[in-house]
């Protein structure tokens, strides 16, 4: 019901603001634009001049606003634009007397009034299509391989692992019950990136927990804990973003995987912090301290080693570490399969096809958010919500480029394809391996869907008293939030 609403609110949203702009703005071409029109239109060129410094370097800036269509003046092409970072300065009065017909904005100010041309309707169905198709290869090679780790007992590994760790974050779940088993599969599957097997495991992970529930419609402290911890949405490999990235022709697909693997591991921190202050649970007890200490000095010894490190020389090692632990990963799943004497490729050949089958379920959802996105986009509406952030940052002396890469954040907790579309949509707009591009991946891989996991989470139960479930995982959805903006700086800063 959420994407319904959601989806409905952008389209009526978008018509009204272009029938606004049709016949009380004289904007002629609106709908055309919004039917037929191509991202590869050529921008207006608009000439300017600078005068003082902008917050980062001048040649930084004039690569940023350079793929608004805005050029350098010179003796042919007079200054429409002249920017400044304070109008009432000498040098931009010089300026203005020399351009009588230029307008004026301050570096922030300038940020309001630019804006990304977009794909109307039928160019972006044909996109929609165009990126399903090349999602199929993708998922088929990583659902192929994590069903061969599901048949060779790798899930079952991981619970056996983790199970120690996660007893104590649920003290009053007798040792042995049957719902630390299902809990432990649904967050094994979820850190494989088996969507599919985590959904039923977490189901009747809450079936089990509500036989130990005493109040039936009133969330439980386990039931609460274990929702905030699967929404934190921790995953080893993120399969679909990279699936995406790779069918919209990155040129390291895989470059966002230990922003997300970090980011996501945050969140779920996070969570877990959340959660244990409101039940009180002891968090310095032995075991808890050697998980969370070990996973953390491991983040902290990389997060540390990479600040030590150029920009260059951090993406290199991002892709180097990347690759590397897939290919690990897949390495140990294939001999896994291999000591356990499983028919490795007919698992394979198995997984596979629900890869495929996914990859096609999603076109009309794809095709239906991405139209919906696109009709925003080519109303203006996006561009008056995003430049008044940007503006907003940019007054407060902040850089700006995050804002481009917020709407798969805000949409996340509320619709986890409509975030997909939002971030599919924003690396088509701004391009695959913008900043804004790689930012919406690493959002899109830190959370899980807040309000979709609770809808179905607890109404398989009946539980109408949600208690303090929904502020704790906005909560670390938000501490998820900050933390993908600044690994991404730190990943990316010096991409535009």
């Amino acid at each position: 019901m959420a994407l319904s609403r959601i989806w409905s609110a952008f389209i009526l949203i978008a018509i009204a603001v272009a029938g606004y702009k049709c016949f009380f703005a004289g904007d002629n071409t609106i709908f055309t634009r919004m039917v037929t029109g191509k991202a590869d239109d050529s921008y207006e060129t608009v000439y300017y001049v600078m005068s003082g410094q902008p917050e980062s370097s001048r040649e930084v800036f004039s690569e940023h606003i350079g793929s608004y269509g805005y050029v350098a003046a010179d003796s042919t092409n007079p200054a429409t634009v002249i920017l400044t970072n304070n109008l009432s300065s000498d040098s931009a009065r010089i300026l203005q007397s020399a351009y009588p017909s230029a307008k004026i904005y301050t570096y922030s100010g300038i940020q309001g009034k630019l804006s990304k041309k977009a794909d109307g309707i039928i160019e972006t169905c044909k996109t929609a299509v165009t990126i399903c198709i090349g999602l199929i290869g993708i998922m088929a090679l990583f659902m192929g391989l994590m069903a061969i780790a599901e048949r060779a007992g790798g899930i079952s590994l991981l619970s056996r692992i983790i199970g120690p760790f996660f007893t104590k974050l649920f003290p009053e779940v007798p040792k042995g019950h049957p719902a630390i088993g299902h809990m432990m599969m649904n967050f094994s599957a979820n850190l494989l990136g088996l969507d599919n097997a985590a959904t039923p495991f977490g189901l009747k992970a809450m079936e089990s927990l509500q036989e130990l529930n005493p109040k039936k419609d009133t969330a439980s402290n386990a039931q609460i804990m274990f929702l905030c911890l699967h929404a934190s949405g921790l995953t080893l490999i993120p399969v679909s973003i990279i699936a995406v990235r790779s069918a919209m022709k990155a040129a390291n697909p895989t470059d966002i995987f230990v922003p997300c693997m970090i980011a996501t591991f945050v969140a779920t921190m996070a969570a877990m912090f959340i959660v244990s202050f409101r039940q009180k649970i002891n968090i310095f007890q032995p075991i808890i301290l050697a998980w969370i200490g070990g996973l953390s000095a491991i983040i902290a010894m990389l997060v540390v080693y990479l600040k030590s490190l150029s920009t260059d020389g951090v993406q290199t090692f991002s892709a180097i570490l990347s690759n590397g632990l897939i290919l690990t990963i897949f390495l140990l799943i294939i001999l896994g399969a291999l000591y356990k004497k499983i028919n490795v490729f007919d698992a394979f050949v198995e997984g596979a096809k629900g890869g495929f089958e996914t990859a096609v379920r999603i076109i009309p959802y794809l095709v239906g958010m991405l139209v919906a996105i696109s009709m925003l986009r080519t109303s203006g509406t996006f561009d008056v919500v995003i430049n008044g952030m940007k503006a907003m940052f940019s007054a407060l002396g902040t850089d700006t480029r995050f804002v481009d890469g917020l709407p798969t954040a805000l949409i996340k907790p509320m619709s986890g394809s409509g975030a997909r579309g939002m971030m599919i949509d924003t690396m088509k707009t701004f391009g695959t391996d913008s900043f804004a591009g790689r930012l919406s991946c690493i959002l899109q891989g830190s959370s899980d869907t807040t309000f979709y996991v609770i809808a179905v989470y607890f109404g398989s139960v009946s539980i109408k008293n949600t208690r303090y479930a929904i502020g704790s995982m906005l909560l670390a959805d938000l501490v998820g939030i900050i933390t993908a903006i600044i690994l991404c700086y730190m990943f990316f800063g010096a991409s535009l």
